[in-house]
């Protein structure tokens, strides 16, 4: 957590001069019992008059509206502070988790990650707000208040001592079992977002299979686990108020007593038992204050550990420098293999083969065989376990993945459109468009008919997630999206699953007529969508079991000639 005080650097301004002016309102509110006590002693007792008292009145008037001012300055200081700290850490992690392969993606968990950057940074941002306008604060109070105790009697001040000493031990004492709660609480609360999360993904396979009761029960056990560890590390926590008001009022007791007893004997006035009344109360009042700023405080260290976590997690994709290697093929696979995880299996196994530059490469295989793996590490979201990529002779791990991915235009398995405008989506890949341009890749993408049924065209406008779209219309979008850029190297992840037959086969003609002629790679269960490519790929459970052009394969690769024959027999393809 301390470390992540870095981020305050830009508002060092504001965060000084927020605590500044709590301390000062702080020395004006000490002062206050001491005028309470002139007024009773000397203006009352003493027989120095009305005017005296009005002038103390007067003295307590201008010490409220100086505290005031001041309170109101270092709230707005603090705010600022708080406010930029929290800016600049999401800015930070939002950067962090975009250099993630997607295995540490996976490992961390999506819900984990939306957790931390939301909930546990509004968690920080508050406990920071705090901090700069109580943690000195209270404790100048606690700690001032006593002194002023002692200047008005030893005694007297030594009860406030000794109060004080026993409620530190208590304070800190439920801080140190709290802490590793609360981020037992922060885990689950992650559980929770993930079944949020997916459920709402997922809200049309649950209901098609009629399993809206089974979880809300997953969801309500989740959600009875997060109350549960809630309220036991809540209830520790709420020790510290009553605590706390047991051991003051204790020892407000004893030092009305003590004060009562020095006020016979002469060697108080009435007055100084009040101010030390007073002052008892300020550090009663205060210690409530720290205490539950003590709880903050708690909760914000539990989060600060868990996004120094990612902060501090090293990106597993691998850069070095690697020599060019003498190819006259513009992709390479030698020997690669690769899995998701040290436990996990191979997901591809000793992968090899070459591709020129402007050809077609279908790939094909059952569910998960590899086909998308293999995708994903051209684009070098994975890296390699085994063996190596190369693009043009250099190897992916060399090549800096902005400059990489530059080369790329990635249609995924999964349509994705971003809320804003129909242009906004397509001018992703190249930000400087021009609607030339747009239309161009509308028309290969076979989307003309989405823009022209559109009552705005270009800017209609897209809801969250291209919820106004269907699905066919959302995957001829996203290819639209991907050749706007004219990338050197394109690729269609089970990408036109949506599409019918016809437009299927436009989109593949359309792509053969491209003047700059990009390297594609397509990903299918459909042979009809593969069987025009210059070289088909053929997986089974990680391996390659085939590679050629279609007529080749389906003399020597059965599993080809089993998904072709199963498919153009029964009508499929």
């Amino acid at each position: 957590m301390m470390s992540l005080f870095k981020y305050l650097k830009a508002y060092k301004l504001q965060a000084i001069l927020a605590p500044l002016f709590k301390l000062l309102e702080a020395v004006f509110e000490l002062f206050v019992p001491l005028v309470v006590a002139s007024i009773i002693d000397d203006g009352i007792n003493g027989g120095q008059g009305v005017s005296y008292v009005i002038w103390a009145c007067v003295v307590l008037i201008v010490l409220g509206i100086i505290g005031l001012i001041s309170a109101v300055s270092a709230q707005y200081f603090a705010a600022k502070a708080a406010v930029g700290f929290s800016k600049e850490l999401r800015r930070d992690l939002f950067n962090k988790i975009q250099t993630f392969s997607y295995s540490q993606i996976d490992e961390m968990g999506t819900s984990s990650l939306i957790t931390r950057m939301n909930s546990d940074v509004n968690q920080i941002q508050s406990g920071v707000n705090l901090i700069l306008r109580l943690l000195m604060r209270s404790p100048f109070i606690v700690f001032g208040a006593m002194i002023m105790a002692f200047v008005v009697n030893v005694t007297a001040g030594s009860v406030i001592a000794i109060t004080i000493a026993i409620l530190s031990v208590v304070v800190f004492t439920i801080m140190i079992t709290t802490i590793p709660l609360y981020k037992k609480v922060q885990n689950n609360l992650d559980n929770v977002t993930l079944s949020t999360r997916e459920n709402l993904n997922g809200v049309r396979v649950i209901r098609a299979f009629c399993q809206e009761e089974q979880e809300i029960k997953n969801y309500e056990n989740r959600v009875d686990n997060l109350t549960k560890s809630q309220k036991f590390v809540g209830g520790i926590s709420s020790l510290m108020n009553p605590l706390t008001y047991a051991i003051i009022n204790v020892a407000i007791i004893v030092l009305i007593y003590v004060g009562a007893i020095k006020v016979d004997v002469g060697v108080l006035k009435q007055g100084e038992v009040i101010a030390l009344y007073n002052y008892a109360s300020q550090i009663l009042v205060e210690l409530i204050k720290f205490a539950n700023l003590i709880i903050i405080i708690n909760k914000s260290f539990a989060c600060g550990g868990r996004l120094k976590e990612i902060l501090d997690t090293k990106p597993s994709l691998k850069s070095g420098d690697y020599v060019k290697n003498i190819t006259h093929d513009y992709i390479n696979f030698n020997d690669v293999s690769v899995k998701y995880s040290e436990t996990a299996d191979f997901a591809l196994s000793n992968v090899t083969f070459s591709v020129k530059k402007g050809e077609t490469v279908g790939i094909i295989g059952g569910t998960g065989s590899g086909k998308t793996t293999l995708i994903n590490l051209l684009g070098h979201f994975y890296d390699v376990n085994l063996g190596e990529v190369l693009i043009d002779g250099v190897n992916v791990n060399a090549i800096g993945d902005e400059i990489l991915r530059e080369k790329f235009g990635i249609v995924p398995q999964k349509a994705v459109l971003f809320k804003g405008t129909i242009r906004d989506n397509l001018k992703w890949g190249k930000a400087d468009a021009t609607d030339e341009e747009i239309m161009s890749a509308v028309k290969i993408a076979q989307a003309e008919d989405v823009i022209k049924n559109k009552t705005n065209g270009l800017d209609e406008m897209v809801e969250e997630g291209g919820k106004n779209f269907s699905g066919g219309q959302k995957q001829r979008l996203t290819i639209a999206r991907a050749l706007v850029k004219k990338p050197e190297i394109l690729i269609f992840d089970d990408s036109a699953s949506a599409l019918d037959y016809a437009t299927d086969a436009n989109l593949r003609i359309a792509l053969k007529d491209l003047s700059y002629n990009p390297t594609v790679f397509i990903v299918s269960q459909r042979t009809s969508s593969i069987m025009h490519a210059d070289k088909i790929i053929v997986l089974n459970e990680g391996h390659v079991v085939g590679i050629g052009n279609h007529s080749e394969l389906l003399n020597n690769c059965e599993i080809y000639k089993e998904i072709y024959n199963s498919q153009f027999e029964t009508g499929v393809a």
